[in-house]
Parts: structure tokens; C-alpha cells; sequence
């Protein structure tokens, strides 16, 4: 199933305020259940994670992370992922496992391993 975005600001002050997070050494990762049946995503990277080259390498490496894992995660919920500056030393490997542990945390993962 395909994974939308969110890209409004309410959408994204919406999941800040009413969902739950977790957080690891390399990403904050907010979720919130909606009511449309399919997951929607959105990625801030803050000025703090560098310039805007270093910002959107982020960005594109933990989208792909997500699409990797795309296929163990339950449907239904808005997920805000923030980078944090330790992600810039972490390889894709590490994002992954990153992503994947905060997606247990949160209880969305339904594949065993």
C-alpha cells in the first residue's frame, strides 16, 4: 500500500500535540492514528542538522528507510519523523534499525524480527 505525505503545518501541529513519541540516538519519531486507512508520513530536519544540502540527504535517507519497512507497518497512522544530528554519522543500516526500533516502541510493527 502506498504511503502518503503530510504537508501542511496544522497536519503536522496535529500529530506534535495529540500523538506519542519516541525517540533514539538518531531520530523522534511522533504517531497518531487516523481514521483514513493508510499511513502518511512527514520528515522535519531542523536547521540544527546543517545546511540545506545535509537537511534533504536526511530527509531522503529515512524516507527510503520507511519505504524499506513499509510492508511490517500496521495502516492507519499520521508518522512525523524529526532527524536528530547524530543521524549525519549513522549509515543506511543504522537509520533502518533506528526507524524500525522506534516503530516497535510505538506498537505499529507487526512483523516478528
Amino acid at each position: 500500500m502506498q504511503t502518503d505525505s503530510l504537508k501542511k503545518n496544522w497536519e503536522f501541529q496535529t500529530v506534535y500535540k495529540r500523538g506519542k513519541s519516541f525517540a533514539n540516538k538518531h531520530i523522534v519519531m511522533f504517531v497518531q492514528k487516523n481514521s483514513k486507512g493508510i499511513n502518511r508520513l512527514g520528515i522535519s530536519a531542523s536547521k540544527k542538522i546543517g545546511k540545506a544540502v545535509v537537511r534533504n540527504k536526511q530527509r531522503r535517507r529515512l524516507k527510503e528507510a520507511f519505504r524499506a519497512l513499509e510492508q511490517g507497518i500496521l495502516y492507519g497512522y499520521d508518522i512525523v519523523i524529526l532527524p536528530r544530528i547524530g543521524i549525519k554519522d549513522a549509515n543506511f543500516l543504522e537509520v533502518v534499525s533506528s526507524t524500525k526500533h522506534l516503530l516497535r516502541k510505538h506498537g505499529i510493527w507487526r512483523q516478528n524480527g
